[in-house]
């Protein structure tokens, strides 16, 4: 099982090519707790994920004729960048295999990186299939994303990095995915400090919960969350062994939960996540595990490799939850000043109004209507409320859309 001393070796050597990111005290979320919020900040890791750190540590230890051989990996993202950037660095050739549907972004930046691409799938677990096919075929080594004792190792230089920046740490909380991440750093805190370490899945990708409840690996047939650097079917043999030995608990957020603590690290703290490093943050905003007045919190932030479209919608998707972003359908007579005297209300309501998407056209309103959809930009949840109380008063049917 994977040991302190790996991952104080594996410090040694990715220092050249990863950063120790900044540790950085949360006002915002510890008024919003009552705890002592502290954010490690590995979205600012080069490749904008911890990826890097676990891809450099099980490179560096290549022989000469793997190094020659080249390696292949298969990921949604994050894995690749880090993959691309630390073979490129190593001057190891490398084929990633990214699912079909992954972020242009993401492949994109690991085609910048210096490797080959590879779209097949439609998830991790297909893109890991054709990328072990290729492993065979052309004899190249395979870095796996999570489930290799030295990329466990790498990722776990982050919890050493926690030990020295907050010696007095009492909760450490970690996103999983395969669990290649929260092993790593559980491994470096149980042994170097007293803190818990938590484990925090998306709902519609919870294989760890499930098989910490049934006492064995279990396999999801599919995934489903905004979190895709954590949409992986199954939790990998090695990692699932230390987390059951060194994680704390392992609990759940549902995508609006993600979506909202995405939504305020941005408007709050100004700092941009994916999904995936939103997690943890979701776990402690919606107290889904116990936590005391004062008590010393740090959410690692994994990464920020969103891509722009998903991030308008997962802002979007936060503002609906807060009540600040409304979109609603209703129906007006078809005759000069009916749009004017809704927006009037609107305004007299200090409702902003985004966008109007007016049809005359529709076959399920009266020939001398017109049905119009409004995104609106809104207060909070009872502001919301006493806006449709007012349209409804005013003889206005309103349909809420989102």
């Amino acid at each position: 099982m994977l040991e302190l001393a790996d991952v104080t070796a594996a410090r040694d050597r990715v220092a050249e090519t990863a950063r120790e990111t900044p540790l950085e005290y949360s006002n915002t979320f510890s008024k919003y707790t009552g705890a002592d919020v502290r954010l490690k900040l590995e979205n600012f890791q080069r490749t904008g994920s911890f990826k890097i750190r676990g891809a450099t540590n099980m490179i560096a230890q290549l022989d000469d004729a793997e190094r020659e051989a080249g390696v292949v990996t298969a990921s949604a993202g994050n894995h690749a960048q880090g993959v691309a950037l630390a073979a490129t660095r190593a001057g190891v050739d490398s084929t990633i295999v990214m699912p079909e549907y992954a972020p242009i972004s993401k492949i994109n930046a690991t085609e910048e990186y210096g490797a080959e691409v590879v779209l097949h799938g439609t998830d991790y677990a297909d893109a890991a299939d054709r990328a072990h096919e290729i492993e065979r075929e052309e004899d190249r080594t395979y870095v796996h994303a999570f489930d290799d004792p030295a990329v466990m190792a790498g990722q776990g230089t982050i919890g050493l990095e926690i030990a020295e920046q907050c010696p007095d740490v009492d909760t450490v909380v970690v996103s999983i995915g395969g669990g290649g991440l929260i092993a790593g750093v559980a491994t470096a805190l149980k042994a170097a400090t007293d803190a818990r370490v938590i484990g925090v899945q998306a709902e519609g990708a919870s294989s760890v919960a499930e098989s910490l409840q049934k006492g064995e690996r279990v396999e999801r047939e599919s995934v489903d969350t905004i979190a895709d650097g954590i949409a992986t079917r199954t939790v990998g043999e090695h990692t699932f062994d230390v987390i059951e030995e060194r994680v704390d608990e392992v609990v759940t957020v549902s995508d609006p939960e993600i979506a909202d603590a995405l939504t305020s690290l941005l408007e709050r703290t100004k700092v941009l996540v994916e999904g995936a490093g939103a997690v943890p943050v979701a776990a402690v905003l919606e107290e889904r595990f116990d936590y005391e007045d004062g008590e010393t919190v740090v959410p690692v932030l994994s990464g920020g490799n969103i891509d722009l479209n998903v991030l308008t919608t997962v802002v979007t998707r936060g503002l609906v939850e807060r009540g600040r972003f409304l979109r609603i359908r209703t129906v007006l007579k078809d005759r000069p000043g009916a749009l004017v005297d809704l927006a009037e209300l609107l305004a007299d309501n200090r409702t902003n109004i985004h966008a109007i998407e007016h049809d005359r056209a529709s076959k399920d309103i009266a020939m001398n209507a017109a049905e119009v959809e409004l995104d609106l930009e809104t207060r909070g949840p009872e502001h919301v409320l006493d806006l449709l109380e007012t349209l409804e008063a005013a003889g206005y049917e309103v349909e809420v859309l989102s």
